[in-house]
């Protein structure tokens, strides 16, 4: 990885690095190679907390999320499930803290897009992480599974909810039934991952990708058809169509829309004002 513009964080061995460019675009690393990146350790409360960074810098407007080495997340830290699993048998469990404070599907709420720059290995809570997102890419060699049936656990954490809307119930259940590996290039085939990028390409891409996003969208709008999407997932049609109607009135009282059609028509780049409060 490239010096970062800007770096907003620097704590040496940190198991997430969190770096910010001046392009807009924000860079979260899961930095526990050794471990392939596992879910444990503190990891979740570090990831979290450079997810709420982003989500606090009126300068960021697009966050990038990869892991370092070769695994994205290979899942939950086995070490950490095996040392608390005395404590399933009377219901109180580490679990909640190996997860961390929120769940996954904390990452749809964020105002901002997240793109996932799959490098290699993501399994079990790693894909349910991957899932959250808001638009994947992946390196050539990457490799996904569900994990859990294989484990003696469940769909957990969301993955239930989010990959039928990503592939469709079908192939939703092949994958969380069988537990087995899905290679990228049948991940894009079946619509969880956008595009497939050679290894050393896949960062460089997807940061790209985002910094063209920071440059070219509103902040706001990015936000609220963000929202829409997630929420109209659990609304009907009249009842989606209705609530845009009022989100399409309200963003045309923001500085946004003239900007936005004034330097179309000048043939330049269009200059929106950062992301501020509640859109």
């Amino acid at each position: 990885m490239t010096v970062p513009d800007r770096v907003t964080a620097d704590v040496p061995n940190a198991v997430v690095l969190y770096e910010v460019r001046e392009s807009g675009v924000a860079v979260v690393t899961l930095n526990r190679p050794e471990r392939m990146n596992a879910w444990g350790d503190g990891l979740a409360a570090a990831f979290y907390a450079a997810l709420d960074a982003a989500e606090a810098d009126p300068a960021v407007r697009v966050i990038v999320l990869t892991g370092s080495g070769r695994a994205f997340c290979a899942g939950a830290d086995m070490g950490d499930l095996t040392s608390i699993s005395g404590a399933v048998i009377d219901g109180d469990t580490d679990v909640d803290k190996l997860v961390g404070e929120r769940h996954p599907l904390f990452v749809t709420t964020l105002r901002k897009p997240v793109i996932a720059a799959i490098n290699g290995a993501c399994a079990g809570i790693g894909m349910t992480q991957a899932l959250m997102c808001d638009v994947r890419f992946a390196a050539r060699s990457a490799k996904f599974t569900t994990a859990f049936a294989r484990r003696g656990l469940i769909a957990e954490y969301g993955i239930s909810w989010i990959l039928p809307r990503l592939i469709g119930v079908s192939a939703a259940l092949d994958l969380l039934l069988s537990g087995r590996k899905v290679d990228a290039e049948e991940a894009a085939l079946l619509g969880f991952v956008k595009a497939v990028v050679a290894d050393d390409e896949l960062l460089p891409h997807a940061i790209a990708y985002a910094e063209d996003m920071a440059a070219h969208c509103s902040p706001s709008s990015l936000a609220v058809i963000k929202e829409q999407v997630y929420s109209d997932i659990m609304r009907d049609a009249a009842g989606a169509s209705a609530r845009s109607e009022t989100l399409m009135h309200e963003s045309l009282q923001r500085p946004d829309v003239i900007e936005g059609i004034t330097s179309f028509f000048e043939k330049r780049p269009p200059e929106f004002p950062p992301l501020k409060g509640q859109c």
